[in-house]
């Protein structure tokens, strides 16, 4: 017997997870504006390569035995009534809601529309632009600036491309020089234009940027990789702007829950949590979330009434890909200090497949890469 209607909002990572661990155990509902899975980690290298070009969507059929999976957007939660609106007017009822929504990422690594046809259009036109671009820039020197700089080179080796860094290293944010330095002596190696110290900001005429000290930069096209948006605008038009900090995030205790509630939860990038914002950590909330929502319905079998907290990863394991067949790999090393490994590794865990068949079992679908 299936214990509660629980009503999962954002069919990310960490949605998918939390849908899955309570499918045996609750009546599971996934809400999610698009029609397939989107595999993000995918999308840079979909947004370059046109082999590619597909291989972020995969469909959600297999997801759930029990549970079902609906197309729509919400619009608010009435924590009063406890239903779930969506835009259509549809409204949900819920013993829990988990807001699991995810943030909006720059372009390209963006799904725009519903469907996959709309979003595979936005990633040929990626493709395009790219492959008639004399001279790309891409804003912002982390992770995403850097293997989306890695990307472009590879498939373009003839298009000039810039990576402009406002800050004095690239990868900065993992706290490893030597990281920064060994991905600014590859960019290099393959003739890509490393400019640190550099704030862009868009220039007076279409195509020109001017960094921090008013020199002029010309490119016919750009990608900024400047950081994310939590997707929480929709919370505070539905007047929950209360349960957002300064930043959009959704604050959270350590069992997860919203603003202290014992039945709105919120996992992944969406919330407060101070780690780094990846898939293995939105895949460790949803775990432990699972588990506090199983606590709080009750659920029968072989399970723990008692709630666990969530301890957030300060240190976790970061994989960035220069292309398919290199990168590099940081992992935390006891003392606080960060082992860097090359490109072997890398390739194997990551650069080569991107996770994707991965990805694809976690959703029922076989192993598969371009």
């Amino acid at each position: 017997m299936l214990d509660g209607e629980v009503i999962v909002i954002g069919g990310g990572y960490g949605g998918i997870r939390l849908a899955k661990q309570l499918d045996e155990y609750a009546r599971v509902t996934l809400v999610d504006r698009k029609e397939v899975f989107f595999h993000r980690i995918a999308a840079l290298r979909a947004g370059v390569q046109e082999e590619w070009t597909t291989t972020p969507f995969i469909p959600y059929d297999r997801l759930l035995r029990n549970g079902r999976v609906m197309v729509g957007k919400a619009v608010t939660i009435d924590t009063g009534e406890r239903y779930v609106k969506l835009a259509t007017g549809e409204r949900l009822p819920y013993d829990v809601v988990v807001i699991a929504t995810g943030a909006d990422y720059p372009e390209p690594a963006r799904f725009l529309g519903t469907t996959t046809e709309e979003a595979a259009k936005t990633f040929t036109a990626h493709q395009e632009s790219i492959a008639s671009a004399e001279h790309v820039l891409v804003v912002g020197g982390g992770p995403g600036g850097v293997e989306l700089a890695a990307e472009i080179r590879l498939a373009r080796p003839a298009t000039r491309v810039t990576l402009a860094h406002a800050g004095s290293a690239l990868l900065s944010s993992t706290g490893s020089k030597w990281a920064g330095r060994r991905a600014r002596a590859w960019l290099e190696s393959h003739d890509v234009e490393v400019r640190l110290d550099s704030f862009i900001s868009p220039g007076a005429t279409f195509g020109t940027y001017r960094d921090g000290r008013g020199h002029l930069v010309e490119a016919d096209l750009s990608f900024w990789a400047t950081g994310t948006t939590p997707n929480t605008l929709w919370l505070r038009l539905a007047g929950h702007g209360d349960w957002l900090n300064a930043a959009g995030h959704v604050k959270v205790d350590r069992m997860l829950r919203v603003d202290g509630r014992l039945d709105v939860f919120a996992v992944g990038d969406v919330n407060d949590v101070t780690e780094l914002k990846i898939s293995p950590a939105a895949i460790a909330q949803a775990d432990i979330a699972a588990h506090n929502i199983r606590a709080y319905l009750g659920s029968s079998g072989k399970h723990r009434k008692e709630p666990r907290f969530y301890r957030p990863v300060q240190r976790t394991p970061l994989i960035v890909p220069f292309g398919p067949a290199d990168g590099l790999t940081l992992i935390p090393v006891p003392g606080g200090e960060t082992a860097v490994l090359g490109g072997r590794t890398s390739t194997l865990a990551k650069a080569r497949t991107l996770m994707t068949p991965y990805v694809r079992k976690q959703l029922g679908y076989p192993a598969q890469t371009p």
